[in-house]
């Protein structure tokens, strides 16, 4: 392996670990690379990071961004909240486990586990933090939960990994939906016994009539059929964020909370968080070029084959090589 390029990523880590932004880190060992290797035209590195940017599948994350901000903004995040309150209500550790559950439901409608966090850090985590629980609990619940956010069509990450990777976003949005409901159980089945252990009460302790269910459940009905929509095979990613945008502004219009305010801040808001998403990916595809160009995957993997015979290490091997 190139000397230069285990230089490049010690850098990448120690500039991540420094909380350097994400773009500026890969962008910094991208350039080191380019700079330290004989004969190398600094004309291409410009050329990969913005060719990065430029795939015409990536035009789906503003939509999806976008249509996750307008949701919080038209009452339908409410409505999805108190609804998902209903349903966990008598479940230890109740707001946490609604802070898990919304996340899931949001993934299908946002599709931007930054657009998730920004909303329940503003909605969720004042009122559990009222409701006795720890500041750091509900912040790291916050976070948890986000994570399963990019794996519910329509997530981001999905269609940065299918831009980069030339792969079906259609066919990675249906493989996305198990290991998200996976992931989601999982994070409940946790927080109930930590919930326990930390004294953290049901919101209720009686039976909820079903009635009271149908009540909570009937108001988000109609936000629930967007990621039906969106998976249908109908639509194109970049069609079905567009479809979205306008599935948001209906609902707005229905809930009568939408105002030209609100679509204002809501457009400023998807313009801030497509530049954060996209600075990454340019940074991220110049990164992998460099990646490609020395082979470092092909080297890794005839490693593995060579020295790795037990099945069960292998795949421990390749997760984490596909987590790093």
């Amino acid at each position: 392996m190139n000397n230069l390029v285990i230089i490049c990523a010690i850098l990448l880590l120690v500039l991540l670990f420094l909380k350097v932004p994400v773009y500026i880190a890969v962008l910094s060992a991208s350039a080191v690379y380019f700079i330290g290797t004989p004969g190398m035209n600094l004309s291409i590195f410009a050329q990969k990071t913005i060719s990065g940017a430029e795939g015409l599948s990536l035009l789906a994350i503003p939509f999806f961004v976008c249509a996750g901000i307008f949701m919080n903004y038209t009452g339908v995040t409410k409505r999805i909240m108190n609804c998902c309150e209903v349903l966990t209500a008598r479940m230890p550790g109740g707001l946490a486990q609604v802070n898990i559950l919304l996340s899931t439901l949001m993934g299908g409608l946002s599709g931007s586990s930054l657009a998730d966090a920004a909303m329940q850090c503003k909605m969720l985590v004042p009122t559990m933090e009222s409701k006795g629980y720890s500041k750091s609990f509900s912040t790291v619940i916050t976070a948890a939960s986000g994570m399963v956010v990019p794996l519910i069509p329509p997530g981001v990450g999905l269609i940065i990994y299918g831009c980069i990777n030339n792969i079906s976003i259609g066919k990675l949005f249906i493989a996305g939906i198990g290991p998200g409901i996976v992931l989601c159980v999982t994070l409940m089945i946790f927080t109930h016994f930590l919930s326990k252990k930390r004294g953290y009460l049901p919101s209720r302790t009686t039976k909820i009539p079903v009635s009271e269910k149908i009540a909570a459940v009937r108001p988000a009905f109609l936000p629930l059929l967007l990621p039906i929509i969106i998976i249908g095979g109908v639509f194109t990613a970049s069609e079905a964020g567009t479809v979205a945008i306008v599935y948001a502004v209906l609902l707005g219009l229905l809930y009568k909370e939408l105002t030209l305010k609100n679509v204002m801040q809501g457009c400023k808001e998807t313009v801030t968080t497509t530049a954060s998403i996209m600075l990454i990916v340019a940074a991220a595809t110049c990164f992998s070029w460099i990646l490609t160009k020395e082979q470092i995957p092909q080297q890794f993997s005839q490693w593995m084959i060579s020295n790795i015979h037990n099945k069960y290490v292998f795949l421990i091997m390749v997760n984490i090589f596909l987590l790093i």
